[in-house]
């Protein structure tokens, strides 16, 4: 992973973020306190999820995150980030529901999102979508709940890849084989909110598809020695703008072919 920065204290803004974390209380945008740009902003990430580790947090698979124009727009960046998915918050859906306790995040907001089961070790600096499909075992759709460490989301890039890529959590629909022979690009995706559409999206909407995503988180994890392994989960992006969340909201993720899944925050 990536070495320290010359000039960024990386410890003690990994510490700084991990503390927001556990007291559920923001922090300033480390691009204005601290100067952090993006070539330091991923070792920030990788030690703080050392610290993780280090107190019995497993890694279950990645994230990518502004992959979508929508989301890129909405947070002022130009280009996808990744994080890790920490096993402390998947939240296992039980027939297509799940409830998520509201209180263990800051500032929180609801995704949609097409989850890749990794089936076979993929890792290369030319890796192809259609490698990333071969290489996959199963599809399922996704529930991200996106969160930050930073104060009323003000966020630049280096920000959010220093922050895990805004990780705050997710849920997962059945895994589907059949949704491998799915052209990915045109699958639609509808979430209602409380009984309301809020979100209406495309899989093109992650990087022209998400198995694109996929391959660019792959190819970006080989030029840090890392690959993806079999039994890995990658949420690999949203397909619309991430919406707001708070306790007593119910959120329905419907996507074609697949069954229905309702996320109520408790």
């Amino acid at each position: 992973m990536p070495e320290q920065s010359v000039g960024v204290d990386i410890e003690t803004l990994a510490r700084r973020l991990d503390e927001a974390w556990e007291n559920r209380e923001p922090i300033a945008p480390l691009t204005e306190s601290d100067g952090l740009a993006v070539d330091h902003s991923y070792a920030v990430q990788s030690r703080w999820t050392e610290m993780r580790l280090e107190r019995g947090e497993r890694i279950v698979g990645r994230k990518i995150g502004l992959t979508s124009p929508a989301m890129q727009e909405q947070m002022g960046v130009n280009e996808p980030d990744y994080g890790s998915l920490w096993a402390s918050r998947y939240f296992p859906a039980t027939v297509g529901r799940v409830e998520i306790p509201a209180d263990v995040f800051l500032q929180p907001r609801v995704e949609g999102e097409i989850a890749f089961l990794i089936g076979r070790p993929l890792e290369g600096t030319n890796v192809t979508p259609q490698e990333v499909l071969v290489a996959t075992e199963a599809l399922a759709v996704a529930v991200e709940v996106v969160d930050s460490r930073i104060e009323d989301w003000r966020i630049k890039l280096p920000d959010t890849i220093a922050d895990n890529a805004s990780y705050g959590g997710f849920t997962l629909g059945p895994w589907s084989r059949a949704l491998r022979e799915t052209d990915l690009r045109t699958l639609g995706m509808l979430i209602h909110q409380n009984g309301q559409p809020v979100v209406q999206a495309i899989g093109a909407a992650a990087l022209g598809s998400p198995a694109r995503a996929v391959a660019w988180l792959a190819n970006k994890l080989t030029s840090f020695g890392v690959r993806l392994e079999p039994g890995d989960i990658v949420l690999s992006g949203a397909l619309g703008r991430a919406t707001p969340a708070q306790k007593g909201d119910v959120f329905v993720l419907e996507a074609y072919g697949q069954p229905p899944l309702t996320v109520t925050f408790v």
